[in-house]
């Protein structure tokens, strides 16, 4: 049986509590899609055990944290081990709210949903979890795009953050990065999900593609991604429309050498977590992130071996669920 499978196997779903959220986001015709999830014996709310959680720049919260491969997610994971786990989608992502040029040809308009939009999305949602559970601060996940979305309101809003886990951020590059196709962008592109897996799988070397994705899992997953496409067309021809706002930040932030934020001005305890075989985020970039969290209390870095961009759906997801839970549960503080 494998470390999945023993994973699994103790885990029991009729023992997490699962409640939705619309939130207001100050924008009118918007609301904001909050997930959650606890255990039915989950009745004491502390900072410490609260985590809020954003997703990428292509896929929302749901389709990178909620899936349930062997018939549990990373969310229903940290649940199980009693966190009370919120996961917002920033508007135009999941199930949040679409804004209204999502429904018109990409080319009509500029980008959208820019990095200032989802730091802006994501403080509503934090703002919201701390008012449920009179809370005044919250742990904080995320990765990639997400990664510069909490890592900003992380350095701006100390005082709300016990801990932060980033998986993958991004950072300043000197090279071109994948996600970015080049060309002119429009206000959102079309992200064919069904030929997802060639690309997935082609980021890692040969001798180990077949068992990167156990069999039976990106059906799973491409099957949940789509199911949040709201354009009936799309979803059918299986691609998924994905803003833009984040690629453009590419361009003027992290390929112009002009950091959206200081890391350096993070103050709560940092867990970097990066896969072997991530392409995205090559091992430079993330050295170097790491290497500007210098206001940290203190900061870990745990590389996930035979794992790349997506090392949360892979077999190896358990090393890095593991380290997450080790790290927000700890209560190791420096000396």
């Amino acid at each position: 049986m494998s470390n999945n499978e023993l994973a699994s196997s103790a885990f029991d779903a009729s023992q997490i509590l699962f409640d939705e959220h619309y939130v207001d986001c100050g924008t009118e015709g918007i609301k904001l899609y909050l997930r959650n999830k606890r255990r039915k014996d989950h009745k004491v709310f502390l900072a410490e055990k609260t985590i809020v959680m954003v997703h990428g720049a292509t896929f929302s919260s749901g389709s990178l944290y909620d899936v349930p491969f062997n018939g549990m997610s990373f969310i229903d994971f940290l649940a199980h081990h009693g966190f009370d786990v919120f996961a917002v989608d920033v508007r135009g992502y999941g199930k949040s709210t679409r804004p209204p040029e999502m429904q018109a040809q990409p080319d009509l308009n500029p980008p959208l949903v820019s990095t200032d939009t989802g730091v802006t999305d994501f403080a509503t949602a934090v703002e919201f979890v701390l008012r449920l559970r009179g809370l005044k601060a919250v742990n904080v996940f995320a990765m990639s795009w997400g990664g510069t979305v909490a890592g900003a309101y992380a350095a701006r809003n100390a005082d709300k953050v016990v801990k932060l886990a980033l998986l993958a951020p991004q950072w300043l590059s000197d090279v071109p990065i994948p996600i970015d196709q080049g060309g002119s962008l429009g206000s959102y592109r079309l992200v064919p999900v069904k030929a997802a897996l060639a690309r997935w799988l082609g980021t890692a070397p040969e001798y180990a593609r077949e068992r990167l994705v156990p069999e039976g899992w990106f059906d799973l997953w491409s099957e949940l991604t789509l199911s949040e496409e709201t354009s009936q067309d799309d979803r059918e021809q299986g691609k998924l429309r994905a803003t833009n706002g984040p690629i453009q930040d590419i361009r003027t932030y992290w390929r112009a050498g002009t950091p959206y934020y200081q890391p350096s001005e993070i103050r709560a305890p940092v867990l970097l977590l990066h896969g072997e075989w991530d392409i995205d985020v090559p091992l430079d970039l993330a050295r170097a992130y790491f290497e500007q969290l210098t206001g940290a209390s203190y900061r870990r870095w745990v590389e996930i071996g035979e794992a790349t961009h997506l090392a949360l759906m892979e077999s190896h997801r358990m090393q890095a669920y593991a380290e997450v839970v080790r790290f927000f549960d700890e209560a190791f503080k420096p000396e």
